[in-house]
């Protein structure tokens, strides 16, 4: 059993240059004293902590820092003539899901700003012009929409639905943007920051255990499982946990219950299908109160984008079932949904070459790496995980595992930033 300290290298002295030292001086940012690991919520006290974290270590390298009106931060590394186009970009998110673990994102962006020390240390001169970008809503935990920043730099999200959405408080992605200094009528697709994106190289924490059945530190992305998210909305008829008798009811939490294990069922039943159901909201949520609606949140992955909308097909014409025995209704609304996608195949096999050891994986995780890769060459590196467990407080990293994952980025960075002169 891995030994999983509360926080990165906790109780340690970790040298305040490598990725372990970065890690350890947020470490106490957000911390949730609810469900353990970390809550850090777009555009919270806790993420504007770590952005100002962040900038305060741009600023010291000397990277020239901007925060476009997407909310997206922009660290840039020029060459001599102080360009921006055909930059080669890094970086990943500082936002978590609630009760998270301490690498999921910030792993990226702390090993972003090692490899650049890395690449100053050995006096390289780029010919293009690096860039570590900060994306943010990438968990999607506050507004529903994973890769929320992603999705409307690009425009692969329309942006009305974007500035409509709702956090768990009522408010709008519009109304807190605009309270974060953010003007919302600005928000929305920005292809002229896209357009200074030559390469994107996003390093994350594994979610899985390839590599540690593989007993490599680091691997190489292939490809992004199509995943989606779903709400179910089962509504009954609200009434007195007392004075109801058992037989006269329409409750939705009972339809609610059946529905989560006919999703399980379902799941299980397609070779390679993940479906899960993480949320599950009554209203108005009394003890004493039978629930006049039950909403919960579905999450359905496969490599088959045509599986996973068989499977979402099933469990809606399951749970309509489920309900109507119970005398209640469903709904089913879409909230997201990412298509499978492959990383660019010529980087991808140019980091291999780079990295001969680091075994080439695909992911079941979405990424902001998996909506630019759309728009962009693409590729990720992802870092063991010695627990095999992430969006939890046991998700882990060795220190001596992010040291080499900064290396390897460091070393992709260099190749890209000064190509090899052409043999003649």
């Amino acid at each position: 059993m891995v030994s999983v300290p509360a926080h990165p290298s906790a109780g340690t002295a970790v040298p305040a240059d490598t990725v372990a030292g970065l890690l350890a001086e947020i470490s106490q940012v957000g911390a949730d004293q609810h469900r353990g690991g970390y809550w850090r919520a777009v555009f919270s006290t806790a993420e504007f902590d770590l952005r100002t974290w962040f900038l305060a270590h741009a600023a010291k390298r000397g990277l020239d820092v901007e925060t476009d009106r997407n909310g997206v931060i922009w660290a840039w590394w020029h060459t001599a003539a102080g360009d921006t186009a055909d930059a080669v970009v890094t970086g990943s998110h500082l936002d978590s899901v609630p009760g998270g673990g301490a690498f999921d994102g910030p792993l990226g962006v702390a090993s972003a700003l090692v490899a650049l020390d890395l690449l100053q240390a050995e006096g390289i001169r780029p010919a293009r012009p690096l860039a570590i970008a900060v994306f943010p809503e990438e968990e999607g935990s506050r507004f529903g929409v994973a890769c929320l920043g992603t999705r409307v730099l690009t425009g692969a999200m329309d942006v009305d639905l974007a500035r409509a959405l709702r956090d768990q408080n009522g408010d709008t992605f519009a109304e807190v943007a605009a309270k974060s200094g953010f003007d919302p009528a600005l928000l929305g697709p920005d292809p002229e920051a896209l357009a200074r994106i030559g390469t994107f190289i996003e390093l994350h924490v594994e979610q899985g255990r390839e590599l540690i059945d593989r007993h490599q530190p680091v691997g190489i992305g292939s490809s992004i499982l199509g995943h989606g998210r779903w709400r179910l909305s089962v509504s009954g008829q609200g009434n007195h946990a007392g004075t109801t008798l058992m037989t006269d009811r329409h409750d939705p939490m009972i339809a609610a219950a059946g529905i989560v294990m006919a999703i399980r069922d379902t799941a299980r039943a397609h070779p390679g299908a993940r479906a899960t159901v993480g949320r599950l909201e009554p209203v108005p949520g009394g003890t004493n109160v039978i629930a006049s609606r039950v909403d919960l949140w579905l999450d359905a992955r496969h490599p088959d984008d045509a599986v996973t909308a068989s499977i979402v097909a099933t469990i809606l014409a399951e749970a309509r079932l489920i309900a109507a025995a119970e005398g209640c209704t469903v709904q089913l609304t879409e909230e997201s949904v990412s298509r499978t996608v492959s990383f660019d195949s010529a980087l991808r096999d140019h980091l291999s070459l780079l990295l001969p050891d680091a075994p080439v994986q695909d992911t079941g995780a979405g990424h902001d790496a998996g909506i630019l890769t759309q728009f962009v060459p693409t590729a990720m590196l992802f870092v063991r995980n010695p627990t095999g467990v992430s969006h939890s407080p046991e998700e882990y990293v060795e220190d001596d595992d992010a040291e080499a994952g900064a290396r390897a980025l460091a070393r992709v960075l260099a190749d890209l930033l000064v190509p090899a002169p052409d043999t003649p």
